[in-house]
């Protein structure tokens, strides 16, 4: 039945690869394949995010920017801030991969090493890539449903000093600014710029919880993010980055009944900085491009809910403090290769990588304790090779072999294939590959009352393939009248990581679970004007527990989203958004989000649909004001059991860019 749904759908209008915004894609892609390659002959389904889309539909958050991309269903438990998990095609909220300009983000400190897309800002960010598929042949560990690239502003090769800012307030006291510049100045080249944003925030709660007050979480936030590069010579360049962010917010949790509970006292705290060191040079003319990288990721998350006046009587204490740390050396080269009979633009890439995780965490309960203190080293190289047929038809390969202390050996595999067929304006893309994820260090040495991890443990292997076209379509005497396509894609995971009792008193964490997964991103965007803009952008993901066929928790049977870009004037673009969200299996709050009666039936999270709209008008080409309008019908749709949507509102503001 299901597999017959898909097939139908297939036969639906060939429908795009991408979320809105693809018009914006930069020449080259370089996180899907390492070697820079022109979006249209990399095989892999992209999404690209700019510096325009996030501005046109407000975007604060990392959050926010992804929640449209195809394949990703974001399950945020409120509002900014709020710890958000990503499931991407699929895949567990541990499996996809974060990098900052090539660095990973991903925190040691976590439960599974995964990655809350609910704290990061935008005010530096240029542009967001999002690579589906199998990635591990590539970034090693991880990246089973894909990678996510957050690009930090380029300096303009032109301009000395390029300022930039935006100040803004709305609804529930809310304001946000942003200053920063970029420039070029002789040889060197700079990034400087900080944002800031405050918010009283709704509550998280959903109100049909006899247990919700109804109080507001708020949120503060600030960022700054610093580069300076220096180019001495054409083709060579060393370049420092620093960024470093800080957010507050409140939290809800758990009472003595164990319901989920509006808790007044309860707050937490987020810390991160990133820094990088790397040189690159360009050498035999060009043809070999070497360079090294040194970087250095820390996070710190804090978790306070003491007593205080009595404020959190009946409600769980909690003291926790996670401290994660990831330093590595990485050697990458990008190697021009020459042509040969009917095969030309041969590029290969290969490198080495030696990383080093960290984690010291420690969450306190009066009769309760949790602590990991402990590390791994991991060794990796890649190497991958492209070369282009007949001027048509791109060919693409890579292989990856890694080790972590106390582990055997991982090696995974990508290959793909992108076939051109201009006579009708399209392109065939066919790809596969292997995936892997290297046990957290709190599922092999942490330990508390009743708990115990496990060094031995396997890494959670995956193998998957994709198919899918795209196709441009002229009409009504307009060359791009539309953009059409659809992916499907498939895969298996094996070894998943998942509880298991030693005895009637203690569990561990065991290689137990696999899981199937298949689904389709389906979707078409319309240029019937010049000033209007329409795209339409489907999921549908079929995510199983391969032993007992039940649906994974928190994936979708469907993901709808809906977006325009209307220019009815000139200087003034609105740009409307609806996105729907089909039902979902819960997990970990099933049991909790109840009606006050500890023995209600546990719901599933049920369809919800939401409304952004936001609207810019340029009032010269370096000034434009703002209005941002999030969740204007109100909705209180649950995409977590229990966690309601945050409500209406509005903001009002100024950008520039000098």
């Amino acid at each position: 039945m299901r597999t017959t749904r898909l097939a139908t759908l297939a036969i639906l209008a060939a429908l795009p690869l991408h979320a809105f915004g693809q018009s914006a894609i930069p020449d080259t892609i370089v996180t899907a394949t390492r070697i820079p390659t022109p979006a249209e002959r990399v095989p892999a389904a992209i999404t690209v995010i700019s510096r325009q889309d996030i501005e046109e539909r407000g975007y604060q958050s990392l959050a926010e920017a992804l929640v449209a991309v195809p394949g990703m269903r974001l399950a945020p438990s409120g509002g900014l801030g709020q710890q958000t998990s990503g499931f991407l095609r699929g895949a567990n909220s541990a499996h996809t991969l974060v990098l900052l300009d090539g660095v990973p983000i991903n925190d040691p400190s976590g439960p599974s090493n995964g990655f809350d897309f609910g704290q990061d800002l935008l005010g530096a960010v240029e542009r967001i890539e999002v690579v589906r598929g199998p990635a591990s042949s590539l970034y090693g560990s991880s990246a089973f449903g894909g990678v996510v690239n957050i690009v930090t502003r380029k300096a303009p090769a032109d301009r000395g000093f390029a300022p930039f800012g935006e100040v803004a307030g709305g609804t529930q006291r809310t304001l946000r600014g942003a200053l920063g510049a970029t420039g070029t100045l002789g040889q060197f080249d700079y990034l400087v710029g900080s944002q800031g944003l405050t918010t009283q925030g709704f509550g998280n709660l959903a109100p049909r919880l006899q247990t919700n007050t109804r109080e507001a979480h708020g949120f503060r936030a600030a960022t700054t993010t610093a580069r300076l590069g220096w180019s001495p010579a054409e083709g060579t360049r060393v370049e420092g980055l620093l960024r470093w962010q800080q957010n507050r917010f409140g939290l809800d949790g758990l009472n003595d009944n164990g319901q989920l509970a509006s808790d007044p006292n309860y707050r937490g705290q987020d810390q991160r900085w990133t820094g990088q060191m790397r040189a690159e040079t360009r050498l035999f003319d060009g043809t070999w491009t070497t360079g090294l990288r040194g970087f250095n990721t820390e996070s710190r998350r804090r978790y306070l809910n003491l007593p205080n006046d009595g404020a959190s009587a009946g409600y769980s204490t909690t003291n926790d403090l996670n401290h994660g740390r990831r330093m590595g050396l990485e050697w990458s080269n990008t190697l021009r290769l020459p042509g040969f009979g009917p095969a030309g633009d041969g590029a290969m890439a290969f490198g080495v990588q030696q990383t080093l995780e960290q984690t010291s965490s420690h969450a306190g309960y009066p009769d309760y304790t949790t602590t990991t203190r402990a590390q791994q080293h991991t060794t990796g190289g890649h190497a991958s090779l492209q070369y282009r047929l007949w001027d048509r038809l791109d060919l693409t390969g890579g292989l990856r072999q890694e080790a972590t202390s106390g582990f055997a050996e991982a090696t995974t595999w990508r290959a793909g294939a992108v076939l051109a067929v201009p006579e009708v304006n399209s392109r065939i893309r066919v790809s596969g590959g292997s995936a892997y994820r290297t046990p957290s260090l709190y599922e092999r040495f942490g330990v508390a009352p009743g708990y115990i991890g496990n060094a031995a443990l396997r890494p959670e292997r995956s193998l998957g393939w994709e198919v899918g076209t795209e196709t441009d379509m002229a009409a009504a005497g307009r060359p791009n009248f539309a953009t059409a396509g659809w992916t499907f894609f498939q895969s298996s995971v094996n070894s998943l990581i998942n509880y298991s009792a030693v005895n009637a008193f203690t569990f561990t964490q065991a290689n137990v679970d696999r899981a199937k997964i298949h689904g389709a991103e389906l979707g078409m965007t319309l240029r019937p004007f010049n000033w209007v803009e329409g795209t339409l952008a489907w999921t549908l993901t079929e995510a199983f527990d391969a032993a007992t066929q039940q649906r994974l928790a928190r994936r979708p049977e469907h993901v709808l989203s809906l977006a325009g870009r209307v220019q009815p004037l000139p200087g003034l673009v609105v740009a409307p958004t609806v996105l729907l969200t089909g039902r979902s299996p819960e997990g970990a709050y099933a049991s909790y989000a109840n009606t006050g009666d500890p023995n209600t039936t546990p719901r599933n999270n049920r369809a919800g649909a939401v409304l952004n709209l936001t609207a810019t008008y340029r009032l010269m080409p370096e000034v434009a004001v703002f209005l941002e309008g999030r969740n204007l019908t109100n909705s209180r749709w649950e995409p977590i059991n229990g966690f309601a949507t945050p409500g209406r509102s509005l903001l009002f503001g100024t950008r520039f860019a000098l």
